[in-house]
C-alpha cells in the first residue's frame, strides 16, 4: 500500500467522497506553495491527475473548483485517479469513473465567466500596480527608484520583484546596467 501523509489521506478522501471526483477544494488551512507542494506528489506518484475542460471559465477562489486556466481560458481540474482510489483503499466502481467524471465540467463553473485574462492586472491604485507601471515604463526603474516612489526598503522591493512579480504572477522581470544609472529593471512590452 502506498505511504501517504495525513494532508495527503485528507485531500484523496474527499475527493473520493465528491460525485465528480474533484479534488478542489483543498483543506482550507492549504494554500499556496504547500498546495502546490503536496498536489505535484500526488500528481507525480499518478494519484490524482488533471483534466482539461472546453469550458472557458476563470479560477474563482470563492468556488474553489478549478486548479487553473490553460492559454486558451478553459478550466484545467484536478481528479482522483483509480490509482488514488486504491491507495486509500477504495474499490473503483466500473471502469473509469474518475476520469469520466473529470470529462464533464463541475455544475459549479459558472457560464457567465468569459476568458481568462491572459494579462495580470492588478487592483488600480495598490502598490503592486504602481511597481508594475514603473516597469513598464519605456525607462524602466532602478531598485533605489521603486524603494522611493513605493516608501519601501530596497529588501521590500527585490522580495515583490523575485516573489511576487517573477514567481507568483509569472512576468518576466528584465535588468540591465545603463552607465549613469546603475541597474535598471523593466517588463517586456507585450
Amino acid at each position: 500500500m502506498t505511504r501517504l501523509s495525513d494532508t495527503q489521506l485528507v485531500i484523496l478522501s474527499a475527493a473520493a467522497q465528491r460525485d465528480d471526483r474533484n479534488v478542489l477544494p483543498l483543506p482550507g488551512s492549504l494554500r499556496g506553495g504547500a498546495a502546490a507542494k503536496v498536489i505535484g506528489a500526488l500528481m507525480k506518484r499518478g494519484l490524482i491527475a488533471e483534466t482539461a475542460t472546453d469550458q472557458p471559465a476563470k479560477a474563482d477562489a470563492a468556488l474553489n473548483r478549478i486548479w487553473r486556466n490553460d492559454g486558451d481560458g478553459c478550466a484545467t481540474l484536478l481528479h482522483i485517479t483509480d490509482t488514488g482510489l486504491a491507495a486509500i483503499g477504495i474499490e473503483p466502481e466500473g471502469g473509469d469513473d474518475a476520469l469520466k467524471a473529470a470529462e464533464v465540467a463541475p455544475k459549479d463553473i459558472s457560464a457567465k465567466a468569459g476568458p481568462a485574462s491572459k494579462a495580470h492586472t492588478p487592483r488600480a491604485g495598490t502598490k503592486q500596480a504602481r511597481l508594475i507601471e514603473m516597469l513598464r515604463a519605456e525607462s524602466g526603474a532602478t531598485i533605489d527608484e521603486m524603494a522611493a516612489a513605493l516608501n519601501w526598503r530596497p529588501h521590500t522591493v527585490r522580495g515583490a520583484l523575485a516573489g511576487v512579480l517573477k514567481k507568483r504572477i509569472g512576468l518576466t522581470v528584465t535588468s540591465e546596467k545603463i552607465e549613469g544609472r546603475g541597474r535598471v529593471y523593466g517588463l517586456p512590452s507585450d
